[in-house]
């Protein structure tokens, strides 16, 4: 017998809120992240705009000491600990004393696609200067693809499974899928879940070299992400940290914790970059098949979800999505369950985008409402074929959800849903 597992506690760091609270009323608004940023225009970058959160120098020191502070150079790690830390606090789980055990029966699964980018272009410079001895003691652990995971795991205390997966676009969505299978399976009791991207041109330059990033609205930054449009002309690239503290419903009882959905289960593959698959393009037959094998796992019929949170990039695969959801779920115009695409507000994330949708799709299910499509009042017509325009909200509609599915397709030709139920 599985163990039935539930989400007690959230933590986010978006380009357009940090913090739920402030990121709750951002989406319910439609209020967006993006921005323009000198920087790129001064290094020839044709998109000129992206997301990234706000965080002050005080903020920072609500969870950082000076001496962590100290030459630190990674924003994946510093949303990451943020999400992580607020989801922990969310929760009400505390963590370890310095003097006492661990906590053994809490694990960590957060993962990332780089790490400490700018740690480690600063290293690079100072290695080719021949200083090697001014590196300092924080950059393996602020460059090392698992430095959120041990940032995390060293102020929590974890005891459990400490460990970052990287899949793309869809590590967020395996992290907790994986957090997920350990309860389930009775190995922890308690995994805190979620992914972390960097920010700024040292991981946006390759994206603007192929070509698949938007370069039509440097003047008008807030309409630059358009999922589903007709004009969409490429995503904008954004980041941050979402975090999910998941629990087993007997331990949540217990303690008497507030409990925001039920993971029901879900799917993870590839589609092995076969027939229309590649390292940028999804293989439908494989996006079907994982979206069908989410809802066997889950336990649910297709005609039960209420709403989508899709992948939806705001490129030419947004109509591909769309009929890969029609046909998997074999529902097709009003039929077709609610969908939205948080991008059109924070960009995409990367690493961190399923991590970060998971929250919003959770905070939906949880306080009943779909959040607006933003820039998309001219839907593209390969969707509207399928789907009824209604079914994509571009206003905030109040209404009770109780079956949700949120899944992410990556580069690599890799994908991951999952399910939630409120409870």
């Amino acid at each position: 017998m599985k163990k039935r597992v539930v989400i007690t506690g959230l933590g986010i760091v978006a380009p357009n809120g940090v913090g739920v609270p402030q990121f709750t009323e951002a989406i319910k608004k439609g209020v967006s992240g993006i921005a323009f940023y000198p920087q790129l225009r001064a290094l020839n970058f044709s998109c000129q705009i992206g997301g990234i959160p706000t965080i002050s120098e005080e903020k920072k020191r609500d969870y950082f000491t000076e001496l962590q502070l100290k030459n630190f150079n990674s924003s994946g790690i510093l949303y990451g600990v943020i999400a992580g830390m607020d989801a922990m606090r969310d929760a009400g789980i505390s963590p370890s004393e310095k003097n006492k055990a661990p906590l053994w029966d809490l694990g960590i699964v957060f993962g990332t696609g780089t790490s400490g980018v700018d740690k480690f272009r600063e290293a690079i410079y100072k290695l080719d200067e021949g200083n090697v001895r001014r590196l300092g003691s924080t950059t393996v652990g602020q460059t090392m693809a698992s430095g959120i995971s041990a940032y995390l795991g060293g102020m929590i205390g974890a005891g459990n499974a400490v460990t970052t997966n990287s899949s793309a676009c869809a590590t967020g969505t395996e992290a907790i899928l994986m957090g997920y299978e350990r309860i389930a399976s009775g190995q922890a009791n308690q995994m805190l879940c979620g992914s972390t991207s960097d920010d700024g041109p040292y991981v946006w330059g390759g994206f603007d070299a192929m070509k698949v990033i938007t370069y039509k609205h440097n003047d008008t930054p807030t309409e630059g992400s358009r999922p589903m449009s007709a004009s969409a002309s490429g995503f904008v690239p954004g980041s941050g940290a979402g975090a999910l503290l998941l629990e087993s419903l007997e331990s949540a009882q217990e303690r008497g914790a507030t409990i925001y959905a039920e993971v029901l289960g879900g799917a993870i593959n590839s589609g092995g970059q076969r027939g229309e698959g590649s390292m940028t393009a999804p293989n439908s037959e494989a996006v079907q098949k994982c979206i069908k094998e989410a809802l066997v796992a889950a336990g649910i019929a297709a005609s039960e979800l209420d709403y989508i949170n899709g992948h939806l990039t705001a490129t030419i695969k947004d109509s591909v999505e769309i009929a890969n959801w029609s046909e998997a779920l074999d529902r097709r115009g009003t039929d077709f369950p609610y969908i939205n695409s948080l991008k059109g507000m924070v960009g995409h994330c990367l690493a961190a985008s399923g991590s970060v949708e998971a929250v919003s799709a959770v905070l939906q299910l949880q306080q009943g409402f779909v959040f607006p499509n933003v820039n998309c009042e001219d839907l593209h017509p390969e969707i509207t074929q399928r789907i009824a325009s209604e079914r994509i909200p571009r206003q905030l509609i109040q209404t009770p959800l109780q079956t949700v599915a949120k899944a992410s397709f990556g580069f690599g030709d890799v994908n991951a849903c999952v399910i939630f139920r409120k409870i």
